[in-house]
Protein backbone atom coordinates (compact mmCIF):
# COMPACT_ATOMS: atom_id res chain seq x y z
CA UNK A 1 0.00 0.00 0.00
CA UNK A 2 1.24 3.53 -0.72
CA UNK A 3 1.55 5.74 1.91
CA UNK A 4 1.13 9.59 1.47
CA UNK A 5 4.81 10.01 1.70
CA UNK A 6 5.35 7.86 -1.01
CA UNK A 7 2.99 9.34 -3.03
CA UNK A 8 4.16 12.70 -2.62
CA UNK A 9 7.61 11.88 -3.42
CA UNK A 10 6.81 9.65 -6.62
CA UNK A 11 4.68 13.19 -7.74
CA UNK A 12 7.99 14.83 -7.54
CA UNK A 13 10.27 12.56 -9.13
CA UNK A 14 11.55 13.23 -12.77
CA UNK A 15 12.00 10.19 -15.28
CA UNK A 16 14.36 7.65 -13.98
CA UNK A 17 17.06 5.94 -16.44
CA UNK A 18 15.39 7.41 -19.35
CA UNK A 19 18.82 9.10 -20.83
CA UNK A 20 22.06 7.22 -22.32
CA UNK A 21 25.00 9.30 -22.46
CA UNK A 22 24.34 10.26 -26.66
CA UNK A 23 20.86 11.82 -25.59
CA UNK A 24 22.42 13.93 -22.89
CA UNK A 25 25.16 14.35 -25.61
CA UNK A 26 22.75 16.10 -28.37
CA UNK A 27 21.18 18.10 -25.81
CA UNK A 28 24.24 19.76 -24.41
CA UNK A 29 25.17 20.74 -27.52
CA UNK A 30 22.10 21.50 -28.89
CA UNK A 31 21.69 23.92 -26.40
CA UNK A 32 25.37 25.94 -27.30
CA UNK A 33 23.79 26.05 -31.16
CA UNK A 34 26.83 25.00 -32.77
CA UNK A 35 25.26 26.33 -36.16
CA UNK A 36 24.08 29.79 -34.96
CA UNK A 37 27.53 29.81 -32.98
CA UNK A 38 29.62 29.27 -36.30
CA UNK A 39 27.31 31.97 -38.38
CA UNK A 40 26.53 34.68 -35.36
CA UNK A 41 29.72 34.30 -33.16
CA UNK A 42 32.85 33.24 -35.39
CA UNK A 43 32.41 35.92 -37.62
CA UNK A 44 32.08 38.50 -34.37
CA UNK A 45 35.31 36.48 -33.54
CA UNK A 46 37.73 37.06 -36.42
CA UNK A 47 36.22 40.75 -36.77
CA UNK A 48 36.68 42.20 -33.33
CA UNK A 49 39.24 39.13 -31.89
CA UNK A 50 42.62 37.96 -32.87
CA UNK A 51 41.50 37.35 -36.73
CA UNK A 52 43.62 34.18 -37.39
CA UNK A 53 44.60 33.30 -34.03
CA UNK A 54 40.90 32.33 -33.61
CA UNK A 55 41.39 28.53 -34.13
CA UNK A 56 43.93 28.25 -31.55
CA UNK A 57 41.85 30.12 -29.19
CA UNK A 58 39.03 27.83 -29.61
CA UNK A 59 41.81 25.33 -28.77
CA UNK A 60 42.56 27.42 -25.28
CA UNK A 61 39.02 27.92 -24.58
CA UNK A 62 38.33 24.41 -25.12
CA UNK A 63 41.62 23.23 -22.94
CA UNK A 64 40.57 25.30 -19.86
CA UNK A 65 36.94 23.23 -19.97
CA UNK A 66 38.50 20.06 -20.23
CA UNK A 67 40.69 20.94 -16.96
CA UNK A 68 37.11 22.20 -15.60
CA UNK A 69 35.54 18.93 -16.20
CA UNK A 70 37.83 16.83 -14.75
CA UNK A 71 36.95 18.17 -11.39
CA UNK A 72 33.21 18.53 -12.29
CA UNK A 73 32.94 14.87 -12.76
CA UNK A 74 34.58 14.08 -9.72
CA UNK A 75 32.39 15.80 -7.50
CA UNK A 76 29.08 14.48 -9.66
CA UNK A 77 28.65 11.14 -7.76
CA UNK A 78 28.81 13.21 -4.35
CA UNK A 79 26.16 15.87 -4.63
CA UNK A 80 23.30 14.96 -6.90
CA UNK A 81 20.81 17.13 -7.56
CA UNK A 82 19.09 18.01 -10.91
CA UNK A 83 20.47 22.06 -9.45
CA UNK A 84 23.81 21.04 -10.58
CA UNK A 85 25.92 24.30 -9.83
CA UNK A 86 24.16 25.13 -7.25
CA UNK A 87 24.19 22.20 -5.37
CA UNK A 88 28.02 21.93 -5.91
CA UNK A 89 28.43 25.77 -5.13
CA UNK A 90 26.06 24.53 -1.62
CA UNK A 91 27.78 21.43 -0.50
CA UNK A 92 31.28 23.33 -1.25
CA UNK A 93 31.08 26.91 0.22
CA UNK A 94 28.25 27.25 2.27
CA UNK A 95 23.68 27.07 1.31
CA UNK A 96 23.50 30.75 1.43
CA UNK A 97 26.07 31.12 -1.70
CA UNK A 98 24.90 28.44 -3.84
CA UNK A 99 21.29 29.94 -2.95
CA UNK A 100 22.75 33.23 -4.67
CA UNK A 101 24.45 31.30 -7.33
CA UNK A 102 20.64 29.34 -8.46
CA UNK A 103 19.16 32.85 -8.40
CA UNK A 104 21.88 33.67 -11.12
CA UNK A 105 21.42 30.48 -12.72
CA UNK A 106 17.63 31.04 -13.14
CA UNK A 107 17.92 34.43 -14.50
CA UNK A 108 20.97 33.52 -16.90
CA UNK A 109 19.29 30.15 -18.56
CA UNK A 110 16.00 32.10 -18.50
CA UNK A 111 17.38 35.07 -20.03
CA UNK A 112 19.30 33.14 -22.72
CA UNK A 113 16.28 30.80 -23.58
CA UNK A 114 13.81 34.36 -24.15
CA UNK A 115 16.93 36.05 -26.29
CA UNK A 116 17.24 32.70 -28.17
CA UNK A 117 13.35 32.77 -28.84
CA UNK A 118 13.22 36.02 -29.79
CA UNK A 119 16.25 35.88 -32.51
CA UNK A 120 14.11 32.83 -33.63
CA UNK A 121 11.21 34.32 -33.98
CA UNK A 122 12.86 37.44 -35.79
CA UNK A 123 14.76 35.42 -38.55
CA UNK A 124 11.49 32.74 -39.16
CA UNK A 125 9.99 35.70 -40.06
CA UNK A 126 12.66 36.94 -42.26
CA UNK A 127 12.72 34.06 -43.94
CA UNK A 128 8.99 33.08 -44.66
CA UNK A 129 9.19 37.21 -46.26
CA UNK A 130 12.55 36.27 -48.14
CA UNK A 131 10.62 33.59 -49.59
CA UNK A 132 6.91 34.18 -50.37
CA UNK A 133 6.89 37.69 -50.00
CA UNK A 134 4.44 37.63 -47.09
CA UNK A 135 4.93 39.87 -44.10
CA UNK A 136 4.27 37.89 -40.56
CA UNK A 137 4.14 39.40 -37.18
CA UNK A 138 7.40 38.23 -35.14
CA UNK A 139 4.97 37.71 -32.46
CA UNK A 140 3.43 34.62 -33.63
CA UNK A 141 6.53 32.65 -34.49
CA UNK A 142 6.90 33.13 -30.68
CA UNK A 143 4.03 32.71 -29.85
CA UNK A 144 4.34 28.84 -31.91
CA UNK A 145 7.45 28.63 -30.42
CA UNK A 146 6.24 28.70 -26.81
CA UNK A 147 3.52 26.76 -27.64
CA UNK A 148 5.77 24.20 -28.29
CA UNK A 149 8.41 24.45 -25.50
CA UNK A 150 5.15 24.15 -23.43
CA UNK A 151 4.43 21.08 -25.16
CA UNK A 152 7.90 19.25 -24.97
CA UNK A 153 8.41 19.96 -21.26
CA UNK A 154 5.42 18.23 -20.67
CA UNK A 155 6.28 14.99 -22.29
CA UNK A 156 8.75 12.88 -21.43
CA UNK A 157 12.53 13.96 -21.66
CA UNK A 158 13.40 11.57 -24.02
CA UNK A 159 11.20 13.05 -27.00
CA UNK A 160 13.03 16.72 -26.30
CA UNK A 161 16.00 14.58 -26.93
CA UNK A 162 15.35 13.02 -29.95
CA UNK A 163 13.79 16.80 -31.62
CA UNK A 164 16.95 17.81 -30.65
CA UNK A 165 19.44 15.13 -31.88
CA UNK A 166 17.54 15.29 -35.38
CA UNK A 167 18.36 19.15 -35.01
CA UNK A 168 21.91 19.11 -34.25
CA UNK A 169 22.94 16.20 -36.85
CA UNK A 170 21.37 17.84 -39.36
CA UNK A 171 23.50 21.47 -38.42
CA UNK A 172 26.91 19.57 -37.89
CA UNK A 173 26.34 17.89 -41.39
CA UNK A 174 25.84 20.87 -42.75
CA UNK A 175 29.03 22.84 -41.12
CA UNK A 176 30.77 19.61 -41.83
CA UNK A 177 29.88 19.85 -45.63
CA UNK A 178 31.07 23.19 -46.14
CA UNK A 179 34.41 21.71 -44.28
CA UNK A 180 34.89 19.24 -46.13
CA UNK A 181 34.37 21.66 -49.32
CA UNK A 182 37.02 24.10 -48.34
CA UNK A 183 39.66 21.34 -47.71
CA UNK A 184 39.37 20.20 -51.38
CA UNK A 185 39.23 23.45 -53.37
CA UNK A 186 41.72 25.27 -51.14
CA UNK A 187 43.99 22.06 -50.57
CA UNK A 188 45.57 21.01 -47.18
CA UNK A 189 48.94 23.17 -47.85
CA UNK A 190 46.41 26.09 -47.51
CA UNK A 191 46.06 25.70 -44.19
CA UNK A 192 48.88 27.69 -42.13
CA UNK A 193 49.87 26.22 -39.24
CA UNK A 194 51.48 29.20 -38.08
CA UNK A 195 47.74 30.07 -36.81
CA UNK A 196 47.89 28.05 -33.84
CA UNK A 197 51.56 29.43 -32.34
CA UNK A 198 51.19 31.31 -29.37
CA UNK A 199 51.88 34.09 -31.47
CA UNK A 200 49.13 34.45 -33.13
CA UNK A 201 46.75 33.69 -30.73
CA UNK A 202 48.29 35.86 -27.44
CA UNK A 203 47.55 38.77 -29.99
CA UNK A 204 45.35 42.19 -29.68
CA UNK A 205 41.86 41.33 -29.67
CA UNK A 206 42.76 37.74 -27.87
CA UNK A 207 40.28 38.99 -24.79
CA UNK A 208 37.36 39.62 -27.00
CA UNK A 209 37.56 35.73 -28.93
CA UNK A 210 37.89 34.43 -25.50
CA UNK A 211 34.97 35.68 -24.61
CA UNK A 212 32.97 34.30 -27.55
CA UNK A 213 35.30 30.89 -27.45
CA UNK A 214 34.00 30.61 -23.60
CA UNK A 215 30.06 31.45 -24.72
CA UNK A 216 29.89 28.94 -27.16
CA UNK A 217 30.25 26.06 -24.21
CA UNK A 218 28.17 27.61 -21.57
CA UNK A 219 25.76 24.86 -21.94
CA UNK A 220 28.17 22.18 -20.31
CA UNK A 221 25.90 22.38 -16.59
CA UNK A 222 23.11 20.72 -19.08
CA UNK A 223 25.47 16.90 -18.36
CA UNK A 224 24.95 17.01 -14.45
CA UNK A 225 21.62 18.95 -15.26
CA UNK A 226 20.01 15.88 -16.31
CA UNK A 227 21.73 12.76 -14.20
CA UNK A 228 18.91 12.44 -12.45
CA UNK A 229 16.95 11.15 -15.35
CA UNK A 230 20.22 9.18 -16.52
CA UNK A 231 20.98 5.44 -16.70
CA UNK A 232 23.86 4.26 -15.03
CA UNK A 233 24.71 7.92 -13.88
CA UNK A 234 28.32 7.12 -12.79
CA UNK A 235 29.15 6.22 -15.82
CA UNK A 236 26.95 8.19 -18.03
CA UNK A 237 27.61 11.42 -16.67
CA UNK A 238 31.50 11.81 -16.88
CA UNK A 239 30.92 9.95 -20.47
CA UNK A 240 28.51 12.72 -21.56
CA UNK A 241 30.76 14.91 -20.06
CA UNK A 242 34.25 14.28 -21.71
CA UNK A 243 32.22 13.88 -25.21
CA UNK A 244 30.55 17.00 -25.12
CA UNK A 245 33.60 19.23 -24.46
CA UNK A 246 35.79 17.23 -26.91
CA UNK A 247 33.33 17.40 -29.75
CA UNK A 248 32.36 20.58 -29.60
CA UNK A 249 35.25 22.03 -29.21
CA UNK A 250 37.09 19.76 -31.79
CA UNK A 251 33.77 21.02 -34.16
CA UNK A 252 34.78 24.66 -33.36
CA UNK A 253 37.80 24.24 -34.02
CA UNK A 254 37.76 22.58 -37.11
CA UNK A 255 35.46 25.06 -39.06
CA UNK A 256 36.67 28.00 -37.34
CA UNK A 257 40.29 27.33 -39.08
CA UNK A 258 38.27 26.06 -42.30
CA UNK A 259 36.32 29.22 -42.29
CA UNK A 260 40.00 31.32 -41.71
CA UNK A 261 41.29 29.58 -44.62
CA UNK A 262 38.67 29.90 -46.70
CA UNK A 263 39.31 33.29 -47.17
CA UNK A 264 43.09 33.56 -46.27
CA UNK A 265 44.17 34.05 -42.67
CA UNK A 266 45.84 36.77 -43.42
CA UNK A 267 42.52 38.52 -44.66
CA UNK A 268 39.93 36.77 -42.03
CA UNK A 269 39.56 39.49 -39.96
CA UNK A 270 39.06 42.22 -42.64
CA UNK A 271 36.43 40.39 -44.67
CA UNK A 272 34.74 39.22 -41.38
CA UNK A 273 34.39 42.94 -40.58
CA UNK A 274 33.16 43.91 -43.91
CA UNK A 275 30.39 42.00 -43.39
CA UNK A 276 30.11 39.66 -40.36
CA UNK A 277 26.56 38.74 -40.59
CA UNK A 278 26.56 37.36 -44.13
CA UNK A 279 30.24 35.97 -44.01
CA UNK A 280 29.64 32.42 -43.46
CA UNK A 281 26.43 32.54 -45.62
CA UNK A 282 28.73 34.00 -48.23
CA UNK A 283 31.62 31.21 -47.82
CA UNK A 284 28.66 28.60 -48.05
CA UNK A 285 27.48 30.02 -51.19
CA UNK A 286 31.31 30.15 -52.40
CA UNK A 287 31.99 26.52 -52.23
CA UNK A 288 28.68 24.70 -52.24
CA UNK A 289 26.91 27.04 -54.25
CA UNK A 290 22.88 28.37 -53.67
CA UNK A 291 21.93 24.94 -51.86
CA UNK A 292 24.46 24.89 -49.58
CA UNK A 293 23.68 28.70 -48.94
CA UNK A 294 19.82 27.92 -48.62
CA UNK A 295 20.34 24.99 -46.03
CA UNK A 296 22.66 27.29 -43.93
CA UNK A 297 19.39 29.74 -44.04
CA UNK A 298 17.12 26.72 -42.64
CA UNK A 299 18.92 25.33 -40.66
CA UNK A 300 19.79 28.35 -38.50
CA UNK A 301 15.86 28.42 -37.57
CA UNK A 302 15.97 24.67 -36.56
CA UNK A 303 19.46 25.30 -34.62
CA UNK A 304 17.61 28.46 -33.23
CA UNK A 305 14.71 25.85 -31.87
CA UNK A 306 17.23 23.75 -30.59
CA UNK A 307 19.09 25.98 -28.39
CA UNK A 308 15.78 27.61 -27.18
CA UNK A 309 14.31 24.09 -26.06
CA UNK A 310 17.99 23.30 -24.29
CA UNK A 311 17.96 26.55 -22.67
CA UNK A 312 14.75 25.85 -21.45
CA UNK A 313 14.70 22.48 -20.32
CA UNK A 314 17.81 24.02 -18.10
CA UNK A 315 15.76 26.52 -16.63
CA UNK A 316 12.49 24.35 -16.06
CA UNK A 317 15.23 21.81 -13.92
CA UNK A 318 16.19 24.68 -11.96
CA UNK A 319 12.81 25.90 -10.81
CA UNK A 320 12.06 22.07 -9.98
CA UNK A 321 15.21 21.58 -8.16
CA UNK A 322 14.33 25.00 -6.30
CA UNK A 323 10.88 23.92 -5.51
CA UNK A 324 11.82 20.25 -4.90
CA UNK A 325 14.17 21.87 -2.16
CA UNK A 326 11.81 24.01 -0.45
CA UNK A 327 13.20 27.19 -1.59
CA UNK A 328 10.46 28.23 -4.16
CA UNK A 329 6.90 27.22 -3.75
CA UNK A 330 6.52 23.24 -3.84
CA UNK A 331 3.72 23.30 -6.55
CA UNK A 332 6.66 24.18 -8.22
CA UNK A 333 8.34 20.69 -8.13
CA UNK A 334 5.23 18.30 -9.02
CA UNK A 335 5.59 16.06 -11.75
CA UNK A 336 4.12 14.37 -14.73
CA UNK A 337 2.06 11.40 -13.74
CA UNK A 338 2.90 9.66 -16.96
CA UNK A 339 5.86 11.21 -18.49
CA UNK A 340 7.95 12.17 -14.93
CA UNK A 341 8.42 15.90 -16.86
CA UNK A 342 8.37 18.80 -14.52
CA UNK A 343 4.89 20.11 -16.05
CA UNK A 344 4.36 23.15 -13.62
CA UNK A 345 7.55 24.59 -13.98
CA UNK A 346 7.85 24.19 -17.25
CA UNK A 347 3.89 25.68 -17.99
CA UNK A 348 5.23 28.64 -15.47
CA UNK A 349 8.04 29.50 -16.97
CA UNK A 350 6.46 29.36 -20.56
CA UNK A 351 3.69 31.51 -19.24
CA UNK A 352 6.78 34.30 -17.85
CA UNK A 353 7.84 33.69 -21.90
CA UNK A 354 4.55 34.72 -22.75
CA UNK A 355 4.15 37.71 -20.71
CA UNK A 356 7.98 39.27 -21.79
CA UNK A 357 7.16 38.81 -25.39
CA UNK A 358 3.40 40.14 -25.04
CA UNK A 359 5.29 43.32 -23.28
CA UNK A 360 7.76 43.58 -26.10
CA UNK A 361 4.89 43.41 -28.65
CA UNK A 362 2.95 46.20 -26.66
CA UNK A 363 6.01 48.01 -26.48
CA UNK A 364 6.99 47.29 -30.00
CA UNK A 365 10.44 46.70 -29.37
CA UNK A 366 12.52 44.99 -32.18
CA UNK A 367 12.75 41.19 -31.39
CA UNK A 368 16.43 41.01 -32.61
CA UNK A 369 17.93 44.39 -31.95
CA UNK A 370 16.49 45.15 -28.42
CA UNK A 371 15.39 41.97 -27.21
CA UNK A 372 17.57 39.53 -27.90
CA UNK A 373 20.80 41.87 -27.96
CA UNK A 374 19.34 42.64 -24.16
CA UNK A 375 19.11 39.75 -22.93
CA UNK A 376 21.99 37.34 -24.56
CA UNK A 377 25.01 39.24 -22.78
CA UNK A 378 22.98 39.23 -19.41
CA UNK A 379 22.51 35.00 -19.53
CA UNK A 380 26.21 34.40 -21.09
CA UNK A 381 28.08 36.55 -18.68
CA UNK A 382 25.85 34.86 -15.74
CA UNK A 383 26.70 31.62 -17.21
CA UNK A 384 30.52 31.99 -17.47
CA UNK A 385 30.59 33.39 -13.70
CA UNK A 386 28.96 30.38 -12.56
CA UNK A 387 31.28 28.03 -14.81
CA UNK A 388 34.13 29.81 -12.80
CA UNK A 389 32.72 29.57 -9.30
CA UNK A 390 31.87 25.88 -9.69
CA UNK A 391 35.69 25.15 -10.72
CA UNK A 392 36.80 27.09 -7.97
CA UNK A 393 35.48 25.69 -5.53
CA UNK A 394 35.50 22.04 -6.55
CA UNK A 395 38.96 22.04 -4.64
CA UNK A 396 37.31 23.32 -1.71
CA UNK A 397 35.29 20.73 -1.24
CA UNK A 398 37.69 17.91 -2.03
CA UNK A 399 39.74 20.04 0.90
CA UNK A 400 37.20 20.02 3.38
CA UNK A 401 37.28 16.33 3.12
CA UNK A 402 41.73 15.98 3.36
CA UNK A 403 41.33 15.28 -1.05
CA UNK A 404 44.12 16.49 -2.77
CA UNK A 405 45.18 15.60 -6.26
CA UNK A 406 45.61 16.76 -10.05
CA UNK A 407 41.66 15.95 -10.51
CA UNK A 408 40.42 17.65 -7.80
CA UNK A 409 42.41 20.21 -7.06
CA UNK A 410 44.66 21.87 -9.38
CA UNK A 411 43.12 21.17 -13.02
CA UNK A 412 39.59 22.59 -11.72
CA UNK A 413 41.46 25.67 -9.98
CA UNK A 414 43.08 25.89 -13.30
CA UNK A 415 40.25 25.34 -15.24
CA UNK A 416 38.41 28.05 -13.11
CA UNK A 417 41.04 30.80 -13.34
CA UNK A 418 40.89 30.65 -17.09
CA UNK A 419 37.25 31.08 -16.98
CA UNK A 420 37.37 33.44 -14.47
CA UNK A 421 39.68 35.78 -16.57
CA UNK A 422 37.19 35.60 -19.53
CA UNK A 423 33.96 36.06 -17.73
CA UNK A 424 35.79 39.45 -16.55
CA UNK A 425 36.83 40.15 -20.14
CA UNK A 426 33.14 39.77 -21.10
CA UNK A 427 32.26 42.12 -18.16
CA UNK A 428 34.60 44.65 -19.55
CA UNK A 429 33.97 44.07 -22.77
CA UNK A 430 30.41 43.73 -22.39
CA UNK A 431 29.06 46.23 -25.85
CA UNK A 432 31.03 44.08 -27.33
CA UNK A 433 29.14 40.69 -26.05
CA UNK A 434 25.75 42.39 -26.50
CA UNK A 435 26.63 44.68 -30.47
CA UNK A 436 24.95 47.73 -28.93
CA UNK A 437 26.32 51.18 -27.15
CA UNK A 438 22.76 51.32 -24.79
CA UNK A 439 23.80 52.62 -21.64
CA UNK A 440 21.13 50.81 -20.36
CA UNK A 441 21.52 47.38 -22.26
CA UNK A 442 24.85 47.71 -21.06
CA UNK A 443 23.67 48.04 -17.41
CA UNK A 444 21.77 44.97 -17.25
CA UNK A 445 24.47 42.50 -15.54
CA UNK A 446 23.74 44.57 -12.54
CA UNK A 447 20.65 42.26 -12.51
CA UNK A 448 23.05 39.57 -11.75
CA UNK A 449 24.08 40.81 -8.90
CA UNK A 450 20.28 41.89 -7.72
CA UNK A 451 19.43 38.20 -8.18
CA UNK A 452 22.27 36.88 -6.39
CA UNK A 453 21.85 39.52 -3.07
CA UNK A 454 18.00 38.04 -3.51
CA UNK A 455 19.26 34.25 -3.08
CA UNK A 456 21.62 35.31 -0.52
CA UNK A 457 19.55 37.01 2.13
CA UNK A 458 16.69 34.67 1.24
CA UNK A 459 19.05 31.29 2.30
CA UNK A 460 20.03 33.75 5.22
CA UNK A 461 16.21 33.76 6.35
CA UNK A 462 16.12 30.47 5.74
CA UNK A 463 18.63 29.31 7.84
CA UNK A 464 17.18 31.64 10.66
CA UNK A 465 13.34 30.95 10.56
CA UNK A 466 13.54 27.69 8.32
CA UNK A 467 16.35 25.60 9.50
CA UNK A 468 14.77 22.76 8.05
CA UNK A 469 14.21 24.22 5.03
CA UNK A 470 17.41 25.49 4.53
CA UNK A 471 19.35 22.29 5.16
CA UNK A 472 17.67 20.65 1.96
CA UNK A 473 19.28 23.34 -0.21
CA UNK A 474 21.45 21.80 -2.56
CA UNK A 475 20.03 18.01 -1.27
CA UNK A 476 20.87 14.97 -2.74
CA UNK A 477 17.90 13.74 -5.17
CA UNK A 478 18.49 10.62 -6.91
CA UNK A 479 17.25 7.27 -6.46
CA UNK A 480 16.46 6.50 -2.95
CA UNK A 481 17.41 9.30 -2.04
CA UNK A 482 14.95 11.21 -3.04
CA UNK A 483 12.42 9.83 -0.48
CA UNK A 484 14.70 10.87 2.66
CA UNK A 485 15.61 14.16 1.80
CA UNK A 486 12.51 15.57 1.78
Amino acid sequence: MTTAAESHANDERLSQGVLGTSSIVFMVMAASAPLAVVVALLPLAFAFGNGAGVPGTWLLATAAMLLFAIGYVRIIPYVKNAGAFYAYISASVGKTIGLAAAYVACLSYFALACSTLSALAFFCADFVQRVTGAQTPWELWAAGGIALLIFLANHRITLAATVLAFALVAEILVVLTLCVAVVVQRGLPAFELGDLTPGAVVAPGLGIALMYGFNSVIGLEGTAIYQEEARDRKRTIPRATYIAVVVVGAFYFVTAWCLSTSVGSSSVAAVAMADPGHFVTDRASEHLGWVGSGAFSILVLTSGFAATLGLFNNATRYVYALARDGVLPRRFAKTHPRYGSPRVAGTFLGALLIAVIGVAALLRLDPLLNISTSLVGLGSVGLMALLATTALVVPIYFARRNVYGLGTTVAPALGGLVIASATWLAVDNYSALTGVESPIINSLPWLLVVAALAGFAQGVWLRRRHPQAYERIGASQVEDDVATAS
